[in-house]
């Protein structure tokens, strides 16, 4: 079962990397892009917890798909950047960051390799997530639909044994609370697991202090209904 958790850093498969390195330029060749109808860049989404790899030999090719979380395009590029091999014959991909993606053939025939890759992201309701597939050419030509069965079948088994986590995005919120009531709402706050709360006592209202905070997407109704029941005086909400 997933877990819920922050969005972690990006893993290499043989080492943790943390995930302010240095973003390398890389060309894409026959590069494709579009954006789905998918929201899923609010609410909750599934990624992966670590970097994942998943290696199958077919007809003397060896097959090394390699799987990592990632936030946006530029950490992609890093993530592909790190695990490409420059040896091999074809470092094909696929990427998916809510409603966008990008594939990448990479030398092989058009649409037999970055949109199989992303067709097995798609299909296994992972996000923020790329899988890189590294092709070592072993001498017999797999024909088009052999490709696409390889690309798309090595992908789809990577991320298949990928542990997952739920990642919950925090909304803001603020409210206008009492002096007096200060201690109260601390102790309803701290039991919402909050972030970022800040207070600001210059609001122009005399004995009023704004008091804003993130907190889980899905928390924060019952958040406002807490503060209500557990504060002996009218609330003034935000939200953004």
């Amino acid at each position: 079962m997933p877990v819920a958790v922050a969005i972690p850093s990006f893993f290499h498969p043989s080492r943790i990397i943390d995930a302010s390195l240095v973003f390398s330029i890389f060309k894409a060749n026959k590069t494709t892009m579009a954006a789905a109808s998918s929201s899923s860049n609010s609410g909750a989404f599934t990624t992966i917890l670590k970097s994942v790899s998943f290696e199958k030999e077919i007809k003397k090719s060896k097959f090394i798909a390699i799987a990592g979380p990632i936030s946006d395009d530029k950490s992609a590029m890093s993530f592909l950047s790190q695990v490409r091999d420059p040896r091999a014959t074809h470092n094909c991909w696929a990427y998916k960051v809510g409603g966008q993606y990008r594939s990448n053939d990479d030398g092989e025939p058009s649409g037999t390799a970055g949109k199989p890759i992303h067709s097995a992201i798609a299909s296994s309701g992972i996000d923020r997530v790329m899988v890189v597939v590294i092709r070592h050419f072993g001498g017999i030509k797999l024909g088009t639909g052999g490709l696409v069965r390889a690309y798309g079948g090595v992908a789809s088994e990577c991320l298949r044994n990928a542990p997952t986590c739920v990642v919950k995005t925090k909304v803001p919120m603020g409210v206008e609370v009492p002096f007096d009531l200060l201690g109260v709402l601390y102790h309803q706050l701290q039991s919402f697991h909050i972030e970022d709360m800040k207070q600001d006592y210059d609001t122009g209202k005399d004995d009023i202090c704004m008091v804003t905070f993130k907190v889980d997407f899905d928390q924060a109704e019952k958040l406002e209904d807490a503060l209500k029941a557990n504060c002996s005086r009218e609330l003034k909400f935000y939200k953004h």
